[in-house]
């Protein structure tokens, strides 16, 4: 007998081509796209595998690479960035469940086989024709517990309330039930209860996947069933018809006779409905019934009547509702399931290694010296310039350390007052001075088991840097009017502005004190020195203010980011975050135009002699004319000068420079 089995689906009930990318959000929202080949293209060109009509998605904007480790994903110096799990990047290896967004798209990253609802269950598809005589054929508007017109023609009889009692309880049992495993399981329960059949399954499906997703069988005798046999055909029908099919005489109709998957076990009868939701099919609802043994016994008998396990019209109808009642309940569990999911991995994100945003080579030494000083005990010392991000770096060093369920407590040296920082660093006691009406533990003794930030250490008093050394030299401290130690377990991490090695030596630090913070130090790069990262900064602000003050800013056009990446940030990273904010507030496009952001930022670009936009360049020509005629007035004194245009000598001197101007010289007193 030839057996030309279809399709396989094994013990995870997935497909073995499983890494694909699903879009959930954007022109090809409900697409699923296989990654089969070592590499996919994503743009807006048609050349490309995945092609997205946005005028926000470059033409060839990002490949999904195959390596020996999974998948990659690689930015093509795109014009809006690619993001990963709203972080820009420019490569980055993928993680099951990633959400990729181009442009206005959404695409989530399947890398693993999802689990099963069923385990260990399998089906075997027989590829045959379509069953003869023999078989029922229900449709959708034929089906009365579905048509509420129909089910009111019939009016109440025995028959029907019968059945809508039982959808009645079905209903109730699948809604005491959680999970969507278990709730295959309850219905597939039910379903056996009320007809003759042996076995029954629900197989899932997915819309852009071959195969079923999901597979679970269950045997009257058995329980969970191992195996389950079907027609393809009529899966296939039923799901791409949406039709009801019934066949009560599989071993007399000979459309089945090459199903070797139907007559191997002696299945005599089959029904099949589809699960759907919304004119959505999300799989198939089967029961067959097996040939008896006192069928078996008699060779000779030609009879193919089967009274104990015949499925009749009217429990087609049944099975029909009872499928469109679970459709729902499995489309609600699946929704939940995939809502759990995302908070996981909404979960996982807010607990990531570190949350900077950078890939220049820079940065990677950033990224590899916390990896190699957070499993460590050591002090840290944090160089940098303002801005630049050092309390990041510090939240990143604890987070990845055996203390990162211990408290992080950041303190800003420079933020308070000598008077008040001794008593927010080691707390007092009632009565230390005035005010102190109670006891009150301080930041140190709050961290306790964690780790201590205390950033612009170099602005530390003496008097507060000889108490902090006695804490590190002595791992104990006593608040302020206290007279007993207090032993101290935590961390410490510093970080300053300036250069304390030149102030240790010019007597403005400890140098004692140095010695014991400069441990393991880190220079942080001003963003100047990362021009690279620029880009990508500015992308990930630009997606956060965005969502924050609720207006949809979808990127930064070309001439935007032309004049952030010319300008040298001497504020750093945080003079860039307020500068895309103050564009995401006060600009009225989908993209951040040039005009959006600060002047300083047009100024830098006009003085590198590139066209900003017409105003900006009429504004400019008119504050050198007004700087010219009042220096010219001043008689070449610049102080007169900036009196006379209302302005700081500070702020004339800069706008001077920034203008390119070369004015007359200022005259000697």
């Amino acid at each position: 007998m030839a057996h030309d089995p279809s399709q396989t689906v094994g013990q995870e009930g997935v497909s073995t081509s499983a890494a694909r990318l699903e879009a959930v959000a954007g022109p090809l929202e409900g697409r699923t796209f296989p990654l089969a080949e070592d590499e996919l293209s994503i743009g807006r060109e048609p050349s490309n595998q995945i092609s997205l009509l946005d005028s926000l998605v470059s033409r060839r904007h990002c490949l999904i690479l195959r390596n020996d480790q999974g998948f990659l994903i690689r930015d093509l110096d795109s014009r809006n960035s690619t993001f990963v799990n709203n972080v820009p990047v420019k490569e980055r290896s993928l993680a099951d469940g990633d959400q990729i967004r181009i442009g206005k798209s959404v695409l989530v990253f399947q890398g693993l086989p999802r689990e099963p609802a069923g385990e260990n269950a399998s089906v075997e598809l027989d590829s045959v024709p379509t069953p003869g005589g023999a078989t029922v054929i229900l449709r959708k508007q034929d089906a009365i517990y579905l048509q509420p017109a129909r089910l009111n023609a019939l009016g109440a009889t025995e028959h029907t309330v019968r059945d809508l009692t039982v959808l009645l309880n079905f209903s109730k049992s699948l809604n005491s039930v959680h999970g969507l495993a278990a709730l295959q399981q309850k219905a597939l329960e039910a379903v056996l209860e009320i007809s003759p059949a042996d076995r029954a399954a629900i197989l899932l499906t997915e819309e852009g996947t071959e195969g079923f997703t999901s597979v679970m069988g269950w045997d009257r005798r058995l329980g969970k069933s191992q195996s389950i046999q079907v027609s393809q055909t009529i899966l296939n029908q039923v799901i791409k018809e949406n039709l009801a099919v019934l066949c009560n005489d599989v071993p007399g109709d000979e459309t089945f006779r090459e199903a070797e998957s139907l007559l191997e076990p002696q299945v005599r009868a089959v029904l099949a409905v589809p699960l759907e939701v919304q004119d959505k099919i999300l799989g198939v609802l089967y029961l067959d019934a097996r040939v008896q043994e006192a069928d078996l016994h008699d060779s000779n008998s030609h009879d193919t009547s089967w009274p104990s396990a015949h499925f009749d019209a009217a429990l087609l109808q049944l099975v029909t509702a009872l499928g469109n009642v679970a459709a729902l309940a499995i489309e609600n569990a699946s929704h939940l399931e995939r809502l759990g999911d995302e908070n996981r991995r909404l979960q996982q994100e807010l607990n990531i290694e570190h949350s900077m945003v950078g890939e220049s080579q820079r940065m990677r030494e950033v990224y590899q010296f916390v990896s190699r000083v957070a499993a460590r005990e050591s002090t840290v010392l944090i160089q940098g310039e303002s801005g630049t991000g050092k309390e990041l770096v510090a939240r990143a060093i604890h987070s990845n350390s055996a203390r990162a369920n211990r408290p992080f407590v950041a303190i800003n040296c420079a933020a308070i007052v000598d008077t008040l920082l001794e008593s927010e660093l080691f707390g007092h006691e009632k009565g230390a001075f005035t005010g102190a009406v109670g006891q009150k533990k301080g930041k140190l003794e709050m961290a306790e088991g964690g780790t201590v930030f205390l950033d612009e250490i170099g602005e530390l008093a003496a008097p507060l840097q000889a108490k902090l050394l006695r804490v590190l030299q002595e791992r104990e401290f006593e608040r302020v009017g206290g007279t007993r130690p207090i032993k101290l377990d935590v961390r410490l991490i510093t970080a300053t502005n300036v250069d304390l090695n030149e102030a240790s030596r010019n007597g403005k630090f400890r140098q004692d004190l140095y010695y014991r913070l400069n441990v393991v130090s880190l220079e942080i790069p001003p963003l100047r020195d990362r021009a690279e990262d620029i880009p990508l900064l500015a992308a990930f602000f630009t997606a956060r203010y965005s969502e924050r003050v609720k207006r949809r800013v979808a990127g930064i056009s070309p001439k935007a980011r032309a004049c952030l990446l010319r300008y040298p940030w001497p504020g750093n990273v945080r003079e860039l975050e307020n500068a895309i904010e103050r564009a995401v507030v006060l600009g009225s496009t989908e993209l951040i135009l040039p005009e959006d952001l600060p002047d300083s930022i047009l100024e830098e670009t006009a003085a590198a002699g590139e066209p900003v936009t017409a105003l900006h360049d009429g504004i400019r020509e008119a504050k050198k004319k007004l700087i010219e005629q009042a220096i010219e007035q001043a008689d070449g004194n610049y102080t007169e000068a900036a009196g006379i245009l209302g302005v700081h000598p500070n702020h004339l001197f800069r706008l001077i420079r920034t203008l390119n101007l070369t004015p007359k010289r200022q005259r000697r007193a």
